[in-house]
């Protein structure tokens, strides 16, 4: 999925959720957890009852990747059931040198039809180029995150300017607003004005709303552009709405007030 196919399917949506597949098997309702194919029968059920309401769908591949062989292999089927009218995004953090990141590529976007993938930028331009190769997809850089460790190196000050602001302006140079997006973490509200300064036309991908307190409202009122320029991910707010045989439902309900919401603070 492209730029331009993505901001289509926002305006024609009037959203820009994006469902995070977390899926652990001792969260989800207990009538599925002794079926074989508990994890992708629940994330069919997630993806049917969400789909209208949203534009993306972000798999957490740790979660997966947890439960060895089988757990890829649910991960295939469940990437694979996404329709590509949604932007299917590998939330991996890879980051390697070279050679070993044009592998990762390659698994996500060969392999498996992954249209985006998050990348950890600590090593460098030669570590994330391979995944920007893929012109056709997206890199998603860790930019400014969530978790108190942010404060440990991304809000340190290197001269005039924080660690995050210098990955952000040097990232930035590698790719385009058609091919790179940055992990902004919707805790760190007030750094919103800043970051859209530096980058007035990329996409973000916005985890922390939900379950981890951010707002809607002030992300949507500080960070979007003229195209939207946001993705917004809800997880655990969406897809454990309910721990017993209505889950698909109440997903589909909260995905619905998430798409409501946005309508309101999408430019006209």
């Amino acid at each position: 999925m492209n730029r331009q196919q993505l901001v289509e399917e926002i305006r024609r949506k009037k959203s820009y959720l994006c469902v995070g597949l977390d899926t652990d098997l001792s969260k989800i309702p207990v009538h599925l957890q002794s079926r074989p194919d508990a994890i992708v029968a629940f994330n069919k059920a997630i993806i049917d009852a969400t789909l209208e309401h949203c534009v993306s769908y972000k798999i957490n591949t740790a979660f997966y990747e947890a439960m060895g062989r089988k757990g890829w292999e649910a991960m295939e089927e469940t990437v694979h059931y996404i329709p590509s009218t949604h932007l299917r995004i590998a939330d991996a953090k890879r980051g390697d040198i070279g050679n070993t990141s044009t592998q990762y590529a390659k698994a996500f976007f060969e392999a498996m039809p992954f249209d985006a993938i998050t990348v950890a930028p600590y090593m460098g331009s030669d570590s994330v180029q391979p995944f920007l190769e893929y012109t056709d997809k997206w890199t998603i850089v860790l930019g400014l995150t969530s978790n108190k460790g942010a404060a440990d190196f991304e809000r340190q000050k290197m001269g005039d300017e924080y660690l995050y602001e210098k990955v952000l302006r040097t990232v930035a140079s590698w790719g385009n607003p058609s091919n790179l997006m940055f992990v902004v973490g919707a805790t760190q509200a007030d750094a919103f004005l800043n970051i859209r300064q530096i980058l007035p036309d990329h996409f973000f991908l916005v985890p922390g709303v939900g379950a981890q307190g951010g707002s809607l409202q002030e992300i949507s009122q500080k960070a979007m552009n003229a195209d939207c320029g946001i993705l917004v991910n809800a997880s655990r707010a969406v897809i454990y709405a309910s721990g017993n045989g209505d889950f698909a439902t109440a997903a589909g309900a909260i995905a619905a007030q998430y798409q409501h919401e946005m309508a309101q603070y999408l430019p006209q």
